[in-house]
């Protein structure tokens, strides 16, 4: 319902859906006339006015200045005159040196208040069937283990991303590729069969992913124990590593997989199910989810043929062991092996076959890769092998480098059963929301069903904007207590100010027959705070297409806590629901009702629901 539908009537000629380009297309319009100068888009950048000077935007003049042949104040007087008379969205201006200060009217304002009002996607693209597609690798799991703090964090980057490029008009394929063959899945395998006793996680009460990874950890507790044994026989502890009983029968089981062994390939078959449906149930947990999985068994041969055709054509070259390379020392990196001497396929190879059913797949015109920054040289060496493959896409491939996430206590291992997993993890923040929430009395009035849903959006959205809020690219250390607090830069502060417009709101329809506000030409003088709102809320279009242009959920997370803040500044100073003048009320509504509208879409970015009610 568009309860607080604005009629502006200062300025007919006003139609506006961004100040600042308006104003910029005048400026340069002024500097032609007055100088007969063509500026160019980045001289006639505006750039918000400094606190301590009035005006809202300031244009710098000395661009300008040698094709006027005048000083910095002069230039910057008469293009502001120049404004003045020609542009209705300046109402006045002052000069400082050479800093040309401009005051927006009221009328310019609301009709951009209207504009955001209107539009229920406002700073957001929508696709066309011309738009490019891009597709984005993440999340890519072993299944010899469940999901953990670190996957936490590549899942909520990978999610935001498609998310973010797709509100700047892309359209968007979202894949997982998922490690389901290899050695540290035979681990897993052969721990089970020799100590799991038939376990399953039907009579084990476990989800099937915290099974198989409790085996791996199995595995690794006796296979030390072994390495330790040699070690006090006498021999080299490299060389113990690899006469390990276990490891060579972990050998074995990996080369019968390879050779299709049908009862190896049935228990294979069997265990990754259980894993598969561990990681739909934390995937749906998480908010996040695939359009395309791809799955290395069945990607694997495909590297391999496609190596041996790149091989063919000269592309690289086989050693005398047999093993298979590309010489990158003209590229000024080293060489990189492709096949093993035995003929067997390392992770490149892998990467290439996924590539080339990726590329059947779709017409892909930018592919992203969400990997941790380990990984920086790897996909470095992709780039150039899937560009001399033929992809077209190859030589501009992404890699989207984000650093580690640490704990107090220091770095995770799987193998030793130290890591922070992510079902614990997601169960741990829902649990903390809801003994939060009731110690300050949030949940007063509501029923343990509501109480609870409310608990799981903070909790989740405590987790996921401190995990994004955070440059990507670097390593973060993780604290569940900061995040959930319902001041500062957290989600549970944002989520509460949404949850706050939305009661003032709804006491707005209760108290009126009538929800229709119109807003004439005789309204009140527009206080500070209320443009410095109304600014606040056109800049979100800028933030949403700098995090596209920057892979960058951060900056959508910074913009969502600095438009909460300046509106918590407004509505401690301005009261709403409470205000006599209707028409400063009305103006009051809208602002209240559209900021909400932005932190919803902005949060959503983040992949974050926001609650009704806290």
């Amino acid at each position: 319902m568009n309860f607080a539908r604005l009629f502006v009537t200062l300025h007919p000629k006003f139609q506006i859906m961004n100040i600042e380009a308006l104003i910029s297309k005048a400026a340069g319009e002024a500097v032609k006339a007055l100088y007969g100068m063509d500026a160019t888009e980045k001289m006639l950048q505006l750039q918000k006015t400094r606190s301590e000077f009035e005006g809202n935007l300031t244009l710098v003049v000395f661009p300008f200045v040698k094709a006027a042949k005048k000083s910095p104040e002069q230039t910057a007087q008469e293009i502001g005159e120049y404004l003045q008379q020609n542009c209705n969205a300046v109402e006045k201006f002052n000069v400082v040196k050479g800093f040309l200060n401009l005051c927006v009217g009221d009328g310019a304002w609301l009709q951009l208040l209207e504009a955001i009002d209107q539009d229920e996607y406002f700073g957001m693209k929508q696709a066309t069937e011309n738009s490019p597609l891009v597709m984005i690798e993440y999340s890519s799991p072993n299944t010899n283990k469940p999901l953990h703090l670190g996957h936490v964090r590549n899942n909520l980057l990978g999610w935001s991303l498609a998310q973010i490029m797709e509100a700047n008009g892309n359209k968007v394929v979202k894949t997982n590729i998922v490690n389901d063959r290899g050695i540290h899945i035979c681990k897993s395998m052969l721990a089970w069969q020799k100590w799991g006793n038939g376990e399953t996680p039907e009579s084990s009460g476990k989800k099937g992913d915290h099974l198989i990874g409790d085996y791996y950890v199995a595995f690794d507790k006796h296979y030390r124990d072994e390495i330790k044994d040699l070690v006090a026989q006498g021999m080299d502890e490299e060389k113990a590593k690899q006469e390990a009983p276990l490891i060579k029968e972990a050998h074995e089981m990996l080369v019968k997989w390879e050779q299709n062994d049908p009862e190896v390939r049935a228990l294979w078959e069997k265990m990754n199910n259980w894993v598969y449906a561990g990681f739909d149930e934390t995937y749906k947990k998480m908010g996040v989810s695939f359009d395309k999985i791809y799955y290395e068994s069945q990607t694997y041969l495909k590297g391999k043929a496609k190596v041996e055709e790149g091989l063919a054509k000269g592309l690289f070259e086989r050693h005398e062991d047999n093993s298979v390379w590309a010489d990158l020392t003209n590229e000024g990196l080293d060489q990189k092996l492709l096949l093993r001497s035995d003929g067997t396929s390392v992770y490149m190879t892998q990467d290439i076959g996924t590539a080339e059913m990726r590329f059947q797949d779709y017409p892909i015109d930018k592919m992203i890769y969400v990997v941790g920054n380990e990984q920086n040289y790897h996909f470095q060496v992709l780039s150039i092998l899937l560009d001399r493959l033929g992809f077209k896409w190859g030589k501009e491939l992404t890699h989207f480098s984000y650093g580690m996430v640490e704990l107090p206590n220091g770095k995770m291992k799987s193998r030793e059963g130290t890591v922070v997993d992510a079902d614990d993890l997601m169960a741990l923040m829902v649990e903390d929301a809801y003994k939060t929430s009731m110690e300050l009395g949030k949940f007063d009035d509501m029923t343990e069903e509501e109480r609870r849903e409310i608990a799981r959006v903070v909790g989740m959205g405590a987790l996921k904007y401190f995990i994004l809020k955070v440059d990507a690219r670097k390593n973060m250390l993780f604290n569940p207590e900061e995040s959930i607090d319902f001041n500062g830069n957290t989600g549970p502060f944002i989520q509460y100010t949404y949850a706050r417009i939305r009661s003032i709101l709804r006491k707005f329809r209760g108290e009126r027959t009538d929800s229709n506000i119109s807003l004439t030409s005789n309204h009140s003088p527009l206080s500070t705070k209320e443009i410095e709102l109304i600014q606040k809320m056109n800049e979100f279009g800028a933030a949403v297409e700098q995090a596209g242009k920057d892979y960058s959920p951060s900056g959508i997370a910074n913009y969502c806590y600095e438009l909460t803040k300046v509106f918590n500044q407004f509505y401690h100073d301005y009261s709403i629901l409470n205000e006599p003048d209707e028409q400063k009320k009305a103006v009051r509504l809208v602002l209240a009702k559209n900021v909400a509208k932005i932190i919803k879409n902005g949060m959503g970015l983040l992949g974050i629901e926001v609650p009704e009610r806290m």
